[in-house]
């Protein structure tokens, strides 16, 4: 039977890209020491960490994570309509 919602691995790829978007839209690329986002999505339920390494002059690393996970629900929750 086919159906019109995003498959598990377009939700996290979405997710995904979207909170590296927010994270280099704030940083350079090569101020970034490092960085992991994990993304989960299992019985619909969306799960996303977002860990930053990176210098507090440009902008604050916990904020900028913080928005990077907010971004990606965001970014799934379009997918999905909402």
């Amino acid at each position: 039977m086919p159906t019109d919602e995003p498959s598990d691995e377009t939700v996290v790829q979405t997710a995904a890209e979207a909170a590296e978007d927010v994270i280099f839209s704030r940083y350079k690329q090569s101020a970034v020491r490092d960085y992991d986002v994990t993304v989960v999505f299992e019985a619909g339920v969306l799960e996303v960490d977002v860990y930053l390494n990176a210098p507090e002059d440009q902008a604050d690393p916990d904020q900028v994570a913080d928005d990077a996970a907010l971004t990606a629900r965001r970014a799934v929750d379009e997918l999905f309509g909402e």
